[in-house]
């Protein structure tokens, strides 16, 4: 029973079936061919009983295991390894068929190899999700076929294991190793003069060629025998808050991904970022409510705390309640603060709704509202008009790109920093708008 439960036959069996077939058919007119056929059908049936014998003849046949990172980075691209050992004494054609989670959508993942006698071998594959939450791995389902490859057996591995998808901590290490390393600007990030700020001597370190070339220092150069520049740091921290509406208008998708985790892999990389400059970084996020809230610190586990946060958050589908944010903001942060909230305008109506509260925000702190561009809005601007209703629809895209650049204005007018931006460019914008503002010292 357990033979049969585990034993699939192959299409060569069946290919090699269908022309002794057509043998003994043609043995009805031509006798040589019946005799050939009996003496390949004794011959096929020794080769499949003792094809099927080798396969099953060692129960541990063969090992698999499935090697993932603790949790998953939304976004990025993760690297999962299988491994497979044989121990059988054959070489054997194997086919590996992973039981991916379901999120993914990939019906057709399939590793096919040989495999000599006690040979091991490792096969990597990367993993995108565009979600947060939990993904389930299931079975890992390895076909084993022997040297003639009738019929092949299936070994199942119960390596099911559920692992969390978290924001894109990949992409936060990404942009702290590049600031560490003083190249920010690789990734995009804007080169800004440090203008009215209090700074003090931290260390001597080798010029990059970011370097502003004022700040190398010459005794050591000469000492090393090679550049070395000067390092300073900020005398006093600011306190850095990103504020993410979880609202219905951050439920919107672009490439696959919400608003919201655009949002919240831009606040878990900016977050970081104003640690390492030695700000204190804090977390608010709000619907018609508050859902959370992190007090601004730069202590060691800070990063972890925001990072759990983020990930929990999810969309309400309620509409915000700014004057309550206000509220809020006026009750538990007390000292002067740079603000980044995170939002969505579609309208200069709906902004226009929430400006009072903006404005009174603005006036405790310094404010800064990122909203985005919408990128299908900006595809059909891009395509030329052939007819009466491709004017019209770009008549409205038009409208609604054009008000968006109004609301920056409108904003500016009420001394409301703003950023808008493509989802797919919100963290190196909103980077490039707190080191302008920590480099001119503004709050």
């Amino acid at each position: 029973m357990y033979l049969f439960k585990h034993l699939y036959l192959n299409q060569r069996f069946y290919l090699v079936l269908i022309v002794l077939i057509l043998i003994f058919i043609a043995g009805n007119f031509f006798s040589l061919f019946y005799t050939l056929g009996k003496i390949l059908t004794i011959f096929f049936c020794a080769l499949f009983i003792t094809d099927v014998l080798l396969l099953f003849k060692n129960k541990q046949a063969l090992f698999a295991q499935r090697i993932t990172p603790e949790r998953l980075s939304i976004s990025d691209n993760n690297e999962i390894i299988l491994y497979v050992k044989s121990n059988h004494t054959h070489v054997l054609l194997i086919r590996i068929i992973d039981e991916i989670p379901a999120q993914f959508q990939i019906r057709n993942f399939e590793i096919c190899t040989l495999l000599k006698p006690g040979e091991e071998k490792h096969f990597k594959y990367t993993l995108r999700p565009l979600s947060r939450g939990e993904y389930e791995f299931g079975r890992i389902n390895v076909y084993i076929s022997g040297f003639v490859r009738f019929s092949s057996r299936r070994c199942i591995f119960e390596n099911k294991r559920i692992v969390p998808v978290y924001p894109s901590f990949l992409q936060m290490r990404k942009y702290e190793l590049l600031a560490i390393s003083n190249r920010l600007s690789e990734a995009g990030i804007k080169k800004v003069r440090s203008i009215g700020r209090n700074i003090e001597f931290e260390h001597i370190r080798k010029y990059n060629t970011d370097d502003d070339f004022r700040s190398i220092n010459w005794k050591a150069t000469a000492r090393k025998g090679e550049i070395m520049v000067n390092q300073f740091q900020e005398e006093k921290a600011q306190q850095v808050y990103n504020i993410i509406d979880v609202g219905r208008v951050m439920k919107m998708p672009f490439e696959g991904m919400t608003l919201l985790d655009y949002s919240i892999n831009a606040a878990l990389v900016l977050a970081n970022i104003s640690i390492y400059k030695q700000d204190k970084a804090g977390l608010i996020t709000f619907s018609n409510k508050l859902h959370s809230f992190l007090s601004a610190e730069k202590r060691n586990n800070q990063m972890v705390n925001i990072l759990e946060a983020l990930y929990k958050i999810n969309t309400h589908f309620d509409e915000s309640d700014y004057e309550l944010l206000y509220i809020n903001l006026k009750k538990y942060v007390s000292q002067r603060s740079l603000i980044i909230l995170y939002s969505n305008f579609e309208s200069i109506l709906s902004m226009q709704r929430q400006l009072k509260y903006l404005q009174m925000i603005a006036r405790n702190h310094l404010l800064i509202v990122v909203f985005y561009i919408n990128t299908e809005i900006q595809k059909m601007l891009l395509n030329k008009s052939e007819n009466m209703e491709e004017i019209y629809i770009n008549t409205i895209a038009e409208k609604f790109y054009q008000e968006k650049k109004q609301m920056i204005k409108i904003l500016q007018k009420s001394g409301i920093q703003a950023v808008l931006t493509e989802p797919e460019n919100l963290t190196v914008a909103t980077l490039n708008k707190y080191l302008e503002i920590k480099a001119k010292g503004l709050t």
